[in-house]
């Protein structure tokens, strides 16, 4: 029998879990505190519900109070905010950031916040198995980030991400500055 995981590809309450707490992260960095997203970890918890669901709204709690604790009171900037969210594996999240700053963005800004969040994506269907589909997004983004470098250089030093996305690496780079 096959260990169940943490899929919300194929699973409805992973799914609602993970949409529902990422769409919270965006109140608690607004709040500068993680109230919100603990109202939302209190009650799918008080349903009692299997060990992987209960351990990834611990960790997501956890890495949601890092988050919060070093972008609150930082730059409002989207793309600077992403890059934390980036580092501490916060892929979903990270593109619920980018999104909401995605629909006012203009011109080159916008395809570069739309190339991040596929680049986020690849993650996140990597990180459930779904290779072919991580592939589309990873090429889809390449195009753009390789033509925006310079820009990108402003915030962290792309190549080591756009080689992860060329190869694939299962393993993402951390995004330095």
């Amino acid at each position: 029998m096959t260990e169940k995981i943490f899929n919300p590809f194929t699973d409805r309450l992973s799914r609602d879990i993970r949409n529902t707490l990422s769409s919270s992260l965006v109140e608690c960095l607004e709040a500068g505190n993680i109230s919100s997203a603990e109202e939302v970890a209190k009650r799918y918890l008080a349903e009692h519900p299997a060990p992987l669901y209960s351990e990834y709204i611990q960790q997501r709690l956890q890495l949601y109070k890092e988050a919060v604790k070093t972008i609150h009171g930082g730059s409002e900037d989207p793309i600077w905010r992403s890059t934390i969210l980036w580092n501490l594996g916060l892929f979903f999240e990270m593109h619920e950031v980018l999104e909401h700053a995605w629909y006012s963005a203009q011109g080159d800004t916008k395809l570069i916040m739309q190339a991040l969040i596929r680049a986020a994506g690849v993650y996140v269907k990597l990180g459930c198995g779904y290779k072919p589909q991580a592939r589309k997004m990873a090429d889809k983004a390449i195009d753009v980030l390789t033509i925006h470098q310079e820009f990108l250089s402003d915030y962290f030093q792309p190549e080591p991400l756009l080689k992860a996305l060329r190869e694939l690496d299962p393993q993402p780079p951390e995004l330095v500055g």
